[in-house]
């Protein structure tokens, strides 16, 4: 893949509906009073969708079954740090901090680790896509939980961890779809094991399971989306253009959490749309 590329326009509306999506998840696990058997059930009903599409897709190649493991070591702790900072803080600080930080690390980390370096104007669109999440969590209004922002900040170094280490092990694979159902699969059994060992006893009722289904069909969606997308775009370009779920999150939280979108919130989308733009002209 040439340097710089531009991202194709397919790939562009994809992550933007991936990123839709990722925030409908979210807003799920948070209105939830039980968030972690929420988060449970949404890692649970992942693994089993994924595992029955599985069988009609060509296989991930032996290489990067290493990249696979490693993933579903820090996806199962991603999971359980989602559940902690939306049980302590609220969900207009926790997703900005964990989805804003984390593709500043991976744009960081690309050079050396996958030898994409980014044009200027494309790094202009990095900076303005985490800069307006940022100042999104800034004037979100929200009393900060010490513990809950310390969560969120772990989290945003498992997301940049495991997006470099996928978008190395989807191309190694050779067939995208597949890695990420394996992932959800093994992300789902080992989350169970987790959270089980810690002694937390979920209920998982009808209505949690049906709604657990639902949150796992669009987390599988979603990422295997963004994995599609790093094999043929710059991961860096991609993980940045995912954050713009924050957009999304931010209007869901207005309609359905009930919280207040003030002009500082507005200004603050601006920038990330701003950033946006960059990133597609740079």
């Amino acid at each position: 893949m040439p340097q710089n590329q531009p991202m194709p326009i397919t790939v562009l509306f994809a992550v933007l509906a991936a990123a839709l999506v990722h925030a409908g998840w979210n807003v799920l696990i948070k209105r939830s009073p039980d968030k972690l058997t929420m988060t449970l059930a949404v890692a649970v009903g992942a693994g089993v969708i994924s595992a029955l599409v599985l069988p009609l897709l060509p296989q991930p190649t032996a290489a990067s079954w290493p990249y696979l493991a490693a993933s579903v070591a820090l996806q199962s702790v991603y999971y359980l740090l989602i559940a902690r900072s939306y049980r302590l803080t609220d969900m207009s600080l926790a997703y900005p901090l964990m989805r804003g930080l984390a593709p500043l690390i991976v744009a960081l980390a690309s050079l050396p680790l996958t030898g994409e370096a980014l044009a200027s104007g494309q790094w202009l669109g990095v900076a303005g896509i985490c800069g307006g999440i940022l100042l999104l969590a800034l004037v979100a209004g929200a009393t900060a939980h010490r513990a809950g922002v310390v969560s969120a900040l772990a989290n945003a170094v498992v997301i940049a961890a495991y997006t470099l280490i996928d978008g190395l092990g989807a191309r190694l694979s050779g067939a995208a779809p597949a890695y990420a159902l394996y992932l959800a699969v093994g992300t789902a059994v080992v989350t169970a094991a987790l959270v089980l060992s810690g002694g937390h006893r979920p209920t998982l009722s009808a209505r949690t399971m049906a709604l657990g289904l639902l949150g796992g069909g669009a987390t599988t969606l979603s990422y295997g989306v963004a994995l599609w997308a790093m094999t043929r775009a710059p991961v860096a370009l991609v993980a940045a253009l995912r954050e713009t779920s924050i957009l999304f999150a931010l209007a869901l939280s207005a309609l359905l959490l009930g919280e207040r979108v003030g002009r500082g919130r507005l200004v603050a989308a601006a920038l990330v749309a701003a950033g946006v733009v960059t990133l597609k002209l740079g």
